[in-house]
């Protein structure tokens, strides 16, 4: 590696819109509270007060995810937002509950033409109905999955391992794949 791609990478790393273990220079920020909180609240739209996005977790387009107050990212989440222009973000509002493992995810790859390989299709159009939006108190368990479009309802409950695929109503509890309202909370 030459001297001019070292310096490359260290811009990109202090310049890129992301966070995780693949971006070493500023990654090591997330294990000490008071630079975890100076970082997140540079990166993302918005960061919440007594939130925290702890050392493993991953972040991509941060300019366009929001995490509200009392918020914690575990190790092994995923958040993707669409970073082309008019593509989904990710909206997590307050006193949200997220296992370790979770992934969400505001696009999709074109695969409708079966003479080129997907690999070549690329996307479709950014659109903001694509954007991913956790309500206050929501619970997302364990290694679920969240595609694009998706809202999970205030106090609602996704079973870890769901993949998400449509919305999700107030006070439900979704399980399965895809999921699938399993009950009702009263």
């Amino acid at each position: 590696m030459s001297v001019k791609d070292f310096f490359s990478r260290i811009n990109f790393w202090r310049e890129c819109d992301r966070i995780g273990p693949d971006v070493p220079l500023t990654h090591w920020r997330l294990h000490f509270k008071s630079s975890m909180k100076a970082l997140c609240s540079r990166k993302f739209k918005k960061f919440g007060e007594n939130s925290e996005f702890r050392p493993g977790a991953y972040a991509e387009g941060c300019s366009k995810i929001s995490i509200g107050d009392y918020v914690v990212i575990r190790p092994g989440t995923f958040l993707f937002a669409d970073p082309t222009p008019g593509g989904g973000g990710i909206t997590i509002e307050d006193k949200v509950l997220i296992g370790a493992g979770v992934h969400f995810y505001t696009n999709k790859h074109n695969f409708s033409d079966i003479t080129k390989l997907i690999y070549d299709q690329g996307y479709p159009a950014a659109t903001s109905e694509d954007s991913i939006l956790l309500k206050t108190g929501c619970w997302v368990g364990a290694g679920a999955i969240l595609l694009p479009g998706v809202v999970v309802g205030k106090n609602s409950v996704v079973a870890a391992g769901a993949i998400v695929t449509r919305p999700v109503p107030d006070c439900a509890v979704v399980a399965g794949t895809p999921a699938r309202i399993i009950k009702m909370l009263t």
